[in-house]
């Protein structure tokens, strides 16, 4: 059985449990240091405040081996603050960990009060998408994939073993999201 550690010093990681739960994939937070040394087949950075959770992990001593944990190939999910995370831009600020090859705007579909749910695509067939204070995947490098759409922007990419999604999977009921993460995973298994 798959084993997804989910990052939880700040932010929507409950859902995250949840969901994972009834798709019969075990869950643990990731809330210090030693929770990073855990076994882990997949990681979740969840939906947030990414300045805060950066914040978080400097002062809890876990950012530089959170960043290695991920560079050493740790299938890892980051969604809406996740992503902020992850990107390697992020405009007019200075980028988190850097790691995913996409350039990001923050809070480009609005405020906390502008938050939507819509219907997107993904995988060639329509998906429900809760966006809230989303960034916008501003640009991508060549071997980033794009994997999902709402209108014409892109709101979710591939890259290696990195996934990324400016939506809230966690908050509706399709689990094509979450499919492609736990294939990623198992992928990740086989060639590692």
């Amino acid at each position: 059985m798959l084993t997804i550690g989910i990052l939880a010093i700040q932010g929507a990681f409950i859902e995250h449990e949840k969901r994972l739960k009834g798709l019969k994939i075990n869950t643990f937070e990731i809330r210090q240091l030693s929770d990073l040394t855990k076994d882990m087949d997949g990681l979740i950075l969840p939906g947030g405040e990414s300045t805060a959770m950066k914040r978080l992990l400097i002062d809890l001593n876990m950012f530089e081996s959170l960043k290695k944990r991920i560079n050493d190939g740790l299938p890892t999910f980051g969604i809406c603050a996740g992503l902020i995370l992850l990107a390697e831009d992020i405009v007019n600020e200075i980028p988190h960990l850097g790691l995913l090859h996409i350039s990001v705007m923050r809070n480009y579909y609005g405020r906390q009060k502008d938050s939507f749910k819509t219907i997107g695509k993904s995988k060639n067939q329509e998906i429900p998408m809760t966006f809230i204070r989303a960034p916008k995947i501003m640009s991508i490098k060549k071997d980033v994939i794009p994997i999902a759409w709402y209108n014409h922007d892109i709101v979710g990419v591939l890259e290696g073993h990195l996934l990324g999604t400016t939506f809230h999977p966690e908050l509706d009921r399709s689990n094509v999201i979450y499919e492609i993460f736990i294939d990623l995973i198992k992928t990740n298994k086989k060639t590692g």
